[in-house]
């Protein structure tokens, strides 16, 4: 039976335009970056799950995401492993480099809203058959910002999150071209550009 979804993305996603992911960083990292990232006022932290470590990366930063009321989700999920894994550690959704509908609904069952990628539009018909209306394009510096203009004309009702390749100096670029959120990685974890994202945030 499906459960009750604990929260969606249009929440999650409400007020900030922009989230962070904390790829394969040790666990004493991800927390500094997360609280980083928290105190710009990035609400919604990714941390992708492809190793013990970084199991256990996303852990901690559920917990530490729940002290300050916020949502940490499980990144690079491609199996139904990884989403009992995120269910288990508390993610609050997951996120996929492709779509998979077993792992959606999977996703979905669990209560965990899924984001899965895309890059095509028989992709995004197919998230929309999945009853999705969030996904990832990805990687999206190489799909460039003009495909989030050309995808918003057949699909109005879907929102984008621009995924891979984003950084603060063309962050804006695809926020005008159509994508309602910009996923941020390295740049995080370095404090010299952290002014620059926090422009990025007061630019919605």
């Amino acid at each position: 039976m499906e459960r009750q979804l604990t929260t969606s993305f249009d929440e999650l996603f409400a007020d900030v335009p922009v989230m962070a992911i904390l790829r394969g960083y040790s666990v004493e990292h991800t927390l500094e970056i997360a609280t980083a990232a928290w105190d710009l006022g990035i609400d919604c932290v990714e941390v992708p799950i492809q190793t013990p470590d970084a199991l256990a990366a996303l852990r901690a930063t559920v917990e530490a995401g729940a002290a300050r009321g916020k949502a940490v989700g499980a990144g690079t999920v491609v199996s139904q492993e990884h989403v009992r894994q995120a269910a288990d550690a508390g993610a609050a959704f997951t996120v996929s480099p492709g779509i998979d509908p077993a792992i959606v609904r999977q996703s979905l069952e669990a209560g965990l809203p899924m984001l899965p990628g895309v890059s095509t539009a028989s992709e995004i018909q197919l998230a929309q058959r999945l009853g999705l209306d969030w996904v990832k394009a990805f990687p999206a510096a190489l799909l460039g910002p003009s495909w989030f203009t050309s995808m918003h004309g057949p699909f109005p009702g879907i929102k984008f999150a621009a995924t891979g390749g984003i950084d603060p100096d063309n962050a804006q670029e695809f926020l005008t071209a159509g994508a309602r959120v910009v996923a941020l990685g390295s740049s995080l974890a370095d404090p010299s550009s952290l002014p620059a994202i926090a422009a990025v945030l007061g630019r919605k």
